[in-house]
């Protein structure tokens, strides 16, 4: 077993020196290109992965700045929508204040006409009233026409108050 045999080995080297002779041939070329064509593949692959990395990074800058610029708008609609708010407030405020003062100004007016016309049957009653007085102390017969005249008269050159 641990016999050397000079003509066994020169087949063995011959035999290994045209193996190596036939797969350089044959094999080695088909080999080393499909390695190659792996390896282009690979780095194809790399390349593609890369550039969608890069994409997928610009569409999330994009998306980022596409959100900052709806959340400014919304914030922007928000203040304008608060302005319009406070500005219809004060209107109604305004226009509130209006009418009530309208209707205290026809209220006083209202009052003083019915003040007026107190006064003024207040005056006939007390003019019907001193005739009669009048009529009665005097104990004469004038007529009620003549007593009016006298008392309003008299009344009219009274201070109003």
């Amino acid at each position: 077993m641990f016999d050397i045999d000079p003509g066994l080995m020169i087949w063995t080297v011959v035999t290994f020196v045209a193996l190596v002779l036939v797969l350089s041939k044959f094999a080695w070329k088909p080999l080393l290109q499909s390695l190659k064509d792996r390896e282009d593949t690979i780095r194809q692959a790399l390349e593609m992965a890369e550039k969608a990395r890069a994409d997928a990074a610009e569409l999330l800058r994009q998306n980022e700045r596409n959100l900052a610029k709806a959340e400014e708008e919304y914030q922007k609609m928000i203040r304008e929508g608060k302005a319009f708010s406070e500005k219809l407030k004060e209107e109604i405020v305004a226009k509130a204040r209006q009418q009530a003062q309208r209707e205290i100004q026809q209220a006083k007016e209202e009052i003083q006409r019915d003040v007026d016309a107190a006064k003024q049957q207040l005056r006939s009653e007390v003019a019907d009233l001193a005739v009669l007085a009048a009529g009665k102390i005097l104990d004469e017969t004038m007529d009620a026409q003549k007593h009016k005249k006298i008392v309003d008269s008299f009344l009219n050159q009274l201070p109003n108050s």
